[in-house]
C-alpha cells in the first residue's frame, strides 16, 4: 500500500546535483565498452517491447518475443507481408527506448519518480507474457528484481535518483545502436536489419530509415534534457 501511495503522490524535487550525477552515470553506461554490453539488454528489452506493442495495436497476431545473450531480440507476428500495419511494426523498435525515456522524463518533471519506477515493472511483467526463450526471462526477471528492490528499500533520493538514471539511460542507450546498425550495414553485415527490411517493405533507401530514427532519437534526447535540467528551482 506505502508503494501504492507513493506512486499517485508528488515526490519532493531531489537535489540537482543528483540529476547531474544521474545523467552522468547514464552517460558513462552508454559509453563504456564494458557496461555497454550488459547495459544494453533494457535497450533491447525497449526495443523488442515496441515491436510487440505496435503489431498488437496494428491488429497483428503476435506469436512473442526472443532476446538473446548477444543482446540481439526477434519479435515475430503474422499478418499481411505488407501495408501500413507491418511497416509501422517493424519501425517502432528503434524509437521505442527514446520514446519510453522521454515519457519517463515527463513523470519525473511533476514529481513522479516512484511512478516511474512501477511503470517500468509493470512493462517488464508485461513483457514477461510474451517472452519464448529462458534468456529472455531471466533478462526480464533480473531488471524486474533491481527495481522492485529500489522501490521498496531505498530512501526516495535515491529512488528519484535511480528513476532519472533510467530515464537518462534509455535517452542516451537508444543513440548507440542507431550508430551499430550503420556501422554494420556499411560492412554488410546487417542484412535483415530493421531499416533494411523497411527499404524493401517501402522502397525508401535504408540509410534514410537510420536517419529518421537517429533524428527520432536525437529530438527525444533534446526534449529530456529541457524537461529534466528545467526540473529542479
Amino acid at each position: 500500500m506505502d508503494i501504492l501511495r507513493r506512486s499517485i503522490e508528488a515526490q519532493p524535487d531531489p537535489p540537482g546535483w543528483v540529476l547531474i550525477l544521474a545523467a552522468v552515470l547514464a552517460a558513462v553506461t552508454v559509453l563504456s565498452n564494458r557496461l555497454w554490453p550488459v547495459a544494453r539488454h533494457v535497450i533491447t528489452i525497449a526495443h523488442e517491447g515496441g515491436h510487440a506493442l505496435v503489431a498488437v495495436l496494428s491488429g497483428r497476431r503476435l506469436a512473442g518475443v526472443r532476446l538473446h545473450s548477444d543482446t540481439s531480440g526477434v519479435t515475430v507476428s503474422s499478418g499481411r507481408p505488407t501495408g501500413l500495419g507491418v511497416v509501422a511494426t517493424v519501425a517502432a523498435g528503434y524509437p521505442a527506448p527514446s520514446l519510453i525515456g522521454l515519457g519517463a522524463v515527463g513523470l519525473l518533471a511533476v514529481g513522479r519518480s516512484s511512478l516511474v519506477l512501477q511503470l517500468c515493472v509493470a512493462l517488464l511483467l508485461a513483457m514477461l507474457v510474451v517472452i519464448r526463450n529462458g534468456f529472455g526471462v531471466l533478462s526480464l526477471a533480473v531488471s524486474t528484481a533491481v527495481i522492485l528492490v529500489i522501490s521498496w528499500f531505498a530512501p526516495p533520493t535515491a529512488r528519484a535518483g535511480f528513476a532519472t538514471y533510467i530515464a537518462c539511460f534509455l535517452l542516451l542507450g537508444a543513440l548507440r545502436p542507431v550508430v551499430e546498425v550503420q556501422r554494420q550495414r556499411r560492412r554488410r553485415r546487417a542484412h535483415d536489419s530493421d531499416p533494411d527490411q523497411l527499404a524493401r517493405l517501402t522502397r525508401v533507401p535504408a540509410v534514410v530509415w537510420v536517419g529518421v530514427f537517429g533524428l527520432c532519437g536525437l529530438g527525444c534526447a533534446a526534449g529530456g534534457a529541457t524537461l529534466l535540467f528545467d526540473w529542479p528551482s
